[in-house]
């Protein structure tokens, strides 16, 4: 007879040796969450604490002023002052240096703090949910996961399906064209169903793909509960909005960045978002008077933007869309929705405003001309723009500085709480928190001990302290004791309503960075500095800032831009950046351009293996996009290789007859110096053409990608940017990457501001 196999001892039947001589039982469901709210947290990105209408601004934003009246306005609000960080504490309750985060995701610059995971000791309020009871949505943008894993193979433990998300639609990277966005579902990559030809948007994409979630959902498991993290790409460089929404703010801020900052602060002091008395702190450095800027200045700086108001307008309206189906499925009554931004208003735009992300991300300046040849195009599909730094200080109105920075215009954001069903409608709360308080929130609300492990993993403790105190009353004290910032060596330290903050200046010495004292329980705007009046108060938050660091694992300091540490980054092991030699074939999924071959400064060499019958056109292989990159394909009776520096076409061009019989087309880069070398195209290892390139991209080319056979998202030249993914017609066997061994090195360059 046979060993009677093992049960698991929660079972209540009877097991014999058939079904007749057995008896069966079934657990009773788990109903325990059937009561609980829905949550809906939406996240905006790079949005000052004065864009929102609710909170002075002047694009329209209707609906997101009624979810403002119907709920809770926040004035003392705070993020990290970027990205990543951000979201990796507004998810997990954390300090984001202790879970891994210092700075953005797509660099591991070898230590803890720095590693650009979230470690798993530190779960996410989704793996937490899901284990409670909830079904768990994730739309938009993610940025949790380093560049060099976003590829189709992943590894895709820190996508997120990965981290406690059953379901996923959006983009991956720190930002994606509003157009032709670089897509992802679950975890595949995707391409929009549509084109910019045909109305698409990301915007209206994400909102459709939400709506389906809780079409779904609430059709399917109507008493679930459902948590659903929404993050847009708006308000994030690129500013991009249909021609409508254009046309409706041309003019709108003809008037000058001094003139709106001075009435957006009247506003907000009217609305009592800001308190009375509290007066603009002087420009910040850079930003000059609108009065002394010539013409050319003044029609440029303000058509960037009519860009970034359109772009909020046009997300708000899709957002309306989003609250409209909550009420259509009959959950907006007991929808708990957190809204937000993850830091303050972007500096990246730089002086004169931007029409390419690329010159940011190599630490150069745009130039006034570059962007003046640009001026029709800005807000359209034809650039990837950011405004400049003097608006950027009008939506961060009236706070000093911005994204990035650790003075109140970086970290100090807008945030609105709405439950219509336990929540006072139309209130303003001016208690300190911060993006880690949201999952003590939540887990507060709904009577949850944060899990000691996870997956079998042990859990850190949350850092964070819930705020659910400060619904029902607005002059309780804050129960938060202290909050430490950090970011690219700006320092921070909060306590008792005392901040001290320190600028740095890259590559400058640490120990000659001065430090403020504000007292902010008076000073909202940070405008009156008491460091040389109290000399020990301040000297005491130092100390502190210190201790905190300490605690949270921020140490060491580090004022490298993200390109330079990705850039001089070690890849990990099995990570294709350790590569020497790439061989793809036809057919192969879009690879993210952080986990493409890194072709900058470096020699190089692609080699195709194709068939090119007469007549044959499209992309043979392509990386990068209207900001920079290169395209190797055939057009006219040619073969062409062009490598586009900043909008500048260095090509290399031969005529192709046409043949049925296989080629073998190669383009080979030969660095000659930092950032110049020659390029040479041949067919059957015969030279057909050259090209000089005087200058090559430092560290970044575009945040699109490397695709095979056709140009998914934007065009890197503009002789088929109206060609739609100008498919290959010929046939490729393979197409070969080989990287040379002489990649510069982080001495190799002269370093400053």
């Amino acid at each position: 007879m046979s060993k009677r196999k093992i049960v698991s001892e929660d079972f209540k039947g009877h097991i014999g040796r058939t079904w007749q001589m057995s008896q069966p039982w079934w657990p009773a469901p788990d109903r325990s969450r059937e009561d609980s709210p829905n949550i809906l947290v939406i996240l905006f990105d790079d949005m000052g604490f004065g864009s929102l209408g609710c909170y002075g601004g002047d694009a329209e934003t209707a609906n997101i002023d009624a979810l403002a009246g119907n709920g809770l306005r926040y004035n003392n609000f705070h993020t990290t002052a970027l990205c990543s960080p951000t979201r990796a504490s507004l998810l997990t309750g954390r300090d984001h240096h202790a879970v891994g985060m210092s700075t953005i995701a797509n660099a591991d610059s070898g230590f803890p703090s720095k590693r650009g995971v979230v470690r798993n000791n530190a779960g996410t309020i989704a793996e937490i949910l899901r284990d409670e009871g909830y079904s768990t949505y994730c739309v938009g943008k993610w940025h949790l996961a380093p560049s060099d894993q976003l590829s189709a193979v992943g590894p895709f433990g820190q996508w997120p399906l990965g981290r406690g998300f059953e379901k996923y639609f959006g983009f991956l990277e720190a930002l994606t064209d509003q157009f032709r966005p670089n897509l992802v579902r679950d975890n595949q990559h995707i391409k929009p169903d549509r084109t910019p030809e045909d109305g698409y948007t990301l915007n209206e994409d994400m909102v459709n793909n939400a709506c389906q979630f809780l079409t779904d959902h609430v059709s399917l498991a109507p008493k679930k509960p459902f948590f659903m993290y929404f993050a847009l790409g708006a308000m994030h460089s690129p500013h991009q909005a249909p021609q409508s929404y254009l046309d409706k703010y041309r003019g709108k801020f003809d008037e000058g960045w001094d003139v709106v900052r001075q009435r957006r602060l009247d506003r907000q002091i009217e609305m009592g978002i800001v308190p009375k008395g509290t007066p603009l702190v002087p420009r910040n450095d850079g930003v000059e008077p609108w009065d002394s800027l010539s013409d050319d200045q003044k029609k440029l700086y303000s058509r960037f933007q009519e860009a970034y108001a359109a772009f909020l307008d046009h997300t708000d309206d899709q957002l309306g869309r989003l609250f409209d189906h909550l009420q259509t499925v009959g959950k907006k009554e007991d929808t708990l929705i957190f809204l937000l931004s993850d830091n303050g208003a972007s500096q990246e735009g730089q002086v004169h405003g931007s029409t390419s992300t690329t010159f940011y991300e190599n630490m150069e300046a745009e130039p006034l001309d570059y962007n003046l040849a640009r001026i029709d195009d800005i807000g359209t599909d034809r650039t990837k723009c950011n405004f400049p730094i003097g608006w950027a200080q009008v939506e961060n109105t009236p706070l000093r500085r911005y994204k990035q920075n650790t003075h109140a215009g970086g970290v100090q954001d807008p945030m609105i709480i709405s439950w219509p069903k336990k929540i006072p409608k139309g209130g303003i709360r001016s208690q300190f928190h911060h993006g880690m308080d949201i999952v003590p929130t939540i887990l507060d609300l709904l009577d949850i001990d944060p899990p000691s492990q996870i997956d079998g993993v042990p859990q850190m403790e949350i850092h964070g302290t819930s705020l659910a105190y400060t619904f029902g009353n607005a002059d309780l004290p804050t129960q938060k004791k202290s909050q430490i910032f950090e970011m690219f060596g700006h320092r921070a330290i909060w306590s008792d309503g005392w901040k001290a903050v320190s600028w740095h200046q890259r590559y400058g010495d640490y120990d000659d960075d001065g430090w403020e004292l504000y007292d902010t329980t008076k000073d909202f705007a940070e405008a009156n500095d008491l460091a040389q009046n109290q000399p020990e108060r301040l000297a005491k938050l130092i100390e502190l800032w210190w201790a905190e660091a300490g605690r949270y694992d921020v140490l060491p300091l580090d004022d490298r831009g993200f390109a330079e540490r990705r850039a001089m980054a070690r890849p990990r092991e099995d990570s294709p950046r350790i590569q020497e030699k790439y061989l793809f074939y036809p057919g192969m999924t879009y690879i993210p351009g952080g986990a493409a071959p890194f072709v900058m400064d470096r020699s190089w060499e692609i080699a195709a293996r194709i068939r090119l019958p007469k007549n044959t056109s499209g992309i043979i292989a392509t990386c990068g996009g209207l900001s920079g990159g290169y395209a190797l394909y055939a057009d006219q009776g040619a073969v062409i290789f062009d490598y586009n520096f900043y909008q500048q076409i260095y090509r290399a061009r031969a005529d192709h007859p046409g043949t049925e019989d296989w080629s073998d087309l190669t383009y080979s880069f030969t660095k000659t110096g930092i950032c110049e070398g020659t390029g040479s195209l041949a067919i059957n290892s015969q030279q057909v053409a050259a090209c000089a390139l005087p200058r090559t991209y430092k560290y970044f080319m575009d945040w699109e990608g490397f695709s095979l056979g056709e140009s998914v998202g934007s065009a890197v030249s503009p002789d088929y940017a109206d060609k739609g993914a100008f498919a290959f017609s010929g046939e490729i066997d393979h197409v070969m990457i080989t990287l040379g061994n002489d990649l510069a090195g982080p001495n190799d360059y002269e370093t400053g501001d």
